[in-house]
C-alpha cells in the first residue's frame, strides 16, 4: 500500500460518497495502491450508515473506524494515523473543500524530491471575513513569538507525508493534541504548496468561532510557558506600582500635608488586584488542567467498531 487517506468525519453524511467518488475520480490511473481510512467521530446523522455502505461496496480499498462517541477531529487524526498501512499518508477533510487532485500531486512530489518528508499546503486565498482573518494573522503572530517552534501561517492539517513521519508523531501520546504544533515539533523537512480552498460539498462548517478560539489557547498552552511567565510578570510589575503608590502616598502627607480621601482609591485598587489575580490564577488553572487530564492516562480516543477490508471487527 503506497498511500493511506486519513479522512475524519463528523456528520458528514451527506458529503462521504461523494468524496469518495471524487478520490476515485482524482485517482484513476495512478499506478499505485491506496486505501481511504473513514474515522467516523460519533457522528448523529448518517454518516456511519453510508460509511458501511461504501466499505460494502470496497470500490477501493476501504476502512471504517467509529468512535463510542465524539473525541473531536485531533483524536480522528490520531486513530487514522494508527490505522494507516500506506508508506505515505494524507490528511484530508472529507466535505471536498480539500480536493484529492492536490493529494495526488503530494505524492509526485514526495517521489520526485526525496529530500522533503512532509507536503503540506496552505491557503492562499480565503473567503472568510476581516474579522476572522484578522483574528487567524495574530493567533500566528503570538504564537511564533510565544513557542519553540514555528507554525506556517494559514497551513492546515492538509498534508501528506512519508510513513518515518507518522511513527514519530505516534510516539507523542499527549491527551491534548494540537496537530499544526506537532508536526512543527517533530521536525521533518517540509515542503509548502498553495492551495484554494473550494466551497463545501454539502452540510455546514463544524468550526465556530469560539471553537477556533478554543483551539487556539489550546495551541499557545500546548506549545509555550510564556503564559505563566506573563503571570509572574504581571504580578512584580503590580507589586511595583503599589510600592511606588505607597510612596507617593506618604511624601503627599508629609510633604504637602494632604488628607488623601482614600476611599476611592482604595476600591480601584481592590478591583484591580483582584482581577490580575484571578486572570493569573486562570493561567496557571489552564496548564494545571491539562496536567491532571494528562495524568489520567486516559485513552484519547474508543473504537466502537472497524471495519477493515471486507471485514467487521467490534470493539468493547
Amino acid at each position: 500500500m503506497q498511500l493511506s487517506l486519513v479522512v475524519p468525519c463528523y456528520n458528514e453524511a451527506e458529503n462521504v460518497a461523494n468524496f469518495q467518488a471524487a478520490v476515485l475520480s482524482a485517482f484513476d490511473g495512478c499506478g499505485y495502491d491506496y486505501e481511504i481510512i473513514f474515522i467516523d467521530d460519533g457522528s448523529r446523522d448518517a454518516t456511519l450508515h453510508n460509511l458501511r455502505k461504501l466499505h460494502a461496496a470496497q470500490k477501493c480499498p476501504v476502512k471504517v473506524v467509529s468512535f463510542s462517541r465524539n473525541f473531536g477531529k485531533e483524536a480522528g487524526l490520531y486513530a487514522g494515523l494508527q490505522h494507516a498501512a500506506g508508506e505515505y499518508i494524507s490528511l484530508i477533510d472529507a466535505d471536498l473543500q480539500q480536493r484529492p487532485e492536490i493529494v495526488r500531486e503530494m505524492v509526485q512530489i514526495l517521489d520526485e524530491q526525496p529530500e522533503f518528508d512532509v507536503v503540506a499546503a496552505y491557503q492562499d486565498r480565503r473567503g472568510e471575513g476581516k474579522v476572522l482573518s484578522f483574528f487567524k494573522r495574530s493567533f500566528y503572530a503570538i504564537i511564533n513569538r510565544l513557542s519553540d517552534v514555528t507554525l506556517q501561517p494559514d497551513a492546515s492539517d492538509f498534508r501528506t507525508f512519508r510513513r518515518s513521519v507518522r511513527d514519530s508523531i505516534l510516539e507523542l501520546c499527549e491527551y491534548h493534541r494540537f496537530s499544526k504544533g506537532i508536526f512543527a515539533w517533530v521536525g521533518y523537512n517540509t515542503k509548502f504548496i498553495p492551495y484554494t480552498a473550494c466551497e463545501r460539498a454539502a452540510g455546514k462548517t463544524k468550526w465556530s468561532f469560539w471553537k477556533l478560539v478554543n483551539y487556539a489557547i489550546e495551541g499557545i498552552i500546548g506549545y509555550s510557558t510564556a503564559p505563566l511567565r506573563l503571570a509572574t510578570f504581571l504580578g512584580g510589575g503590580a507589586g511595583i506600582a503599589a510600592v511606588l503608590y505607597l510612596l507617593w502616598v506618604i511624601f503627599e502627607k508629609l510633604v504637602w500635608g494632604i488628607d488623601v480621601p482614600g476611599y476611592a482609591t482604595i476600591i480601584v485598587l481592590i478591583l484591580f488586584f483582584s482581577a490580575l489575580q484571578l486572570f493569573c490564577i486562570g493561567i496557571i488553572g489552564e496548564y494545571v488542567g491539562r496536567t491532571f487530564e494528562q495524568t489520567k492516562l486516559r485513552p484519547i480516543y474508543i473504537e466502537k467498531e472497524v471495519l477493515d477490508y471486507g471485514t467487521a471487527e467490534e470493539t468493547e
